[in-house]
């Protein structure tokens, strides 16, 4: 009986071994397409922010920095 539980562990940490994304899922960054849709969009959400501190203190985009 012992044996047969431990023959039926080890399928069981086969088969949730082979449940994953695979190599053809990942992007060349690393990341799945999901992932690189929301860091695209947290970029975007960033950039508009910007955009609103600039116009609201009244700085030009090319102006040097102090």
């Amino acid at each position: 009986m012992a044996m047969f539980r431990m023959m039926t562990a080890g399928l069981l940490a086969l088969a949730l071994a082979a449940c994953g994304a695979s190599d053809e899922d990942r992007d060349v960054g690393g990341v799945t397409a999901g992932e690189a849709r929301a860091l695209n969009e947290a970029a975007a959400m960033l950039d508009a922010q910007a955009d609103n501190a600039r116009a609201a203190l009244d700085i030009e985009a090319d102006a040097p920095q102090r």
